[in-house]
């Protein structure tokens, strides 16, 4: 346990210690395998966080130990890792979050026990103005899979309806996330509105399928939420190609449209990922070349009587 081992990450070298440290049990994977894992699918994992602060979920133990959520970059860090200060009003605090430029910072996280990478939905130039709206899928414990590929074709007509394109990826769970390019242009209260009357307007199409109802206590067990909340400010959620702490070693992973009827998300994980990054490509790498505008979208809102929704 007390080795260490030495990577190239870009033109930089990071030092690994314990690289056989079991992180997986059920798999069998290391630490090592954790890093070769994001080696292989750099280009799509710094795409996916570039310029974002990112919040960090740590497993120093591996995933039969405890998990950490950690915003700070700790002192001790490498002279080139950046950062990026964003501050939280309402606790008068702020913290210096990694900021991903390139490839050796996510394996700089991950040699500091980080599986998970949960970036903001804005990025340094200016981290009150999102640049990107997050439409979560999210099943209710009774919901099926099924279910979730009849709301994904709803939302992807509504997006068709707007001339968006979205970016889907199977979120490494249960459900799918669906990304959208933004103008920088609104705050996070506005983002979450528009996201709101995009929700409802996938519930009015799907009624049977979809809830929005807030209180959660509220929900049928056997729809999907369309959680407008992951757009607000200092909500998270597992980037393109993180992998997530569970055991199966699952990947939150970008697919195309045409594979959602088929595809199962328990089928892209830590093992399978990397060719298929390989053969495929980043499917998110043209995400950043359109920036598209919300104004439709407030509309809707205005015409519905929608007011900014609570955090929850």
């Amino acid at each position: 346990m007390g080795s260490a081992t030495t990577v190239q990450a870009g033109d930089l070298e990071v030092r690994i210690s314990n690289p056989d440290r079991i992180y997986f049990p059920d798999l069998g994977l290391t630490k090592l395998d954790l890093v070769n894992y994001y080696l292989a699918v750099g280009d799509g994992i710094v795409r996916a966080l570039r310029e974002r602060p990112c919040m960090l979920h740590r497993f120093p133990s591996g995933l039969a130990g405890e998990k950490v959520h950690q915003k700070r970059v700790p002192n001790g860090a490498p002279p080139w890792l950046e950062t990026v200060r964003v501050t939280f009003p309402r606790y008068h605090r702020h913290a210096d979050e990694l900021c991903v430029t390139k490839l050796a910072d996510v394996i700089w996280a991950v040699q500091m026990s980080t599986v998970e990478f949960h970036p903001w939905n804005s990025r340094r130039a200016d981290t009150e103005k999102p640049d990107e709206w997050r439409i979560d899928l999210d099943p209710m414990p009774d919901c099926t899979y099924d279910r979730v590929r009849r709301v994904a074709a709803v939302a992807r007509e509504v997006l068709d309806d707007l001339g968006i394109t979205g970016y889907p990826k199977t979120s490494g769970g249960r459900g799918l996330h669906i990304y959208v390019r933004i103008k920088p242009e609104w705050e996070f209260g506005e983002v979450r509105r528009a996201a709101l009357a995009f929700a409802r307007e996938v519930e009015r199409r799907a009624p049977d399928d979809v809830t929005t109802t807030w209180w959660r206590k509220d929900r049928d067990p056997a729809k999907l939420f369309v959680d407008y909340n992951q757009n607000a400010r200092d909500h998270t959620i597992a980037s393109a190609y993180s992998v997530r702490g569970v055991a199966a070693g699952t990947v939150s992973t970008p697919i195309e449209w045409s594979e959602i009827p088929d595809a199962d998300p328990h089928d892209f994980t830590i093992k399978t990922v990397p060719d298929r990054f390989t053969r495929l490509g980043d499917l998110h790498a043209t995400i950043d070349d359109t920036a598209y505008d919300l104004t439709t979208l407030l509309e809707w809102a205005e015409r519905d009587g929608l007011e900014t929704p609570p955090e929850d």
